[in-house]
């Protein structure tokens, strides 16, 4: 699927703000409304645009404790762990990586105590070998 120069300046503002109406996303793209709206169609009939979401405050976001958790899988069991972990609420992402580990989790709990339980919890889980993890002092920008 290739996307075209204006596909990814309207991906761009919609990441920016994705509940800016069609009206204020065409005054900044120099495009009409209905330019917009047929575009935001295609994308979402395409597969491309998967959803929308909410981006919590800053402020409320530090209250918590966020962790990335590397994990390694034993073989023939990435499936099973992937929907274990997949049930876990606080498991917020999960990426299959390359390197010494399979996946990476970024785990968010209230207290540092409630992430070491989660680490314990996930490795406890049916296929994984073994768990690292590394809390997360900042976020310097996100996208």
């Amino acid at each position: 699927m290739k996307l075209t120069e204006a596909d990814e300046a309207l991906l761009a503002v919609l990441r920016e703000d994705a509940r800016a109406s069609t009206a204020q996303i065409a005054r900044r793209l120099g495009v009409s409304r209905t330019t917009v709206q047929s575009r935001i169609e295609k994308l979402e009939r395409q597969g491309v645009i998967g959803g929308y979401t909410v981006r919590v405050h800053d402020a409320v976001d530090r209250a918590y404790i966020r962790a990335h958790i590397m994990i390694t899988v034993l073989p023939k069991q990435m499936a099973q762990v992937v929907k274990a972990l997949q049930a876990i609420a606080e498991v917020r992402e999960l990426h299959s990586v390359s390197g010494p580990y399979d996946l990476v989790a970024l785990g968010v709990a209230a207290t540092v105590g409630d992430i070491d339980v989660l680490t314990d919890r996930i490795g406890a889980l049916d296929g994984v070998e073994r768990t690292t993890s590394a809390i997360v002092l900042a976020t310097k920008f996100e996208r």
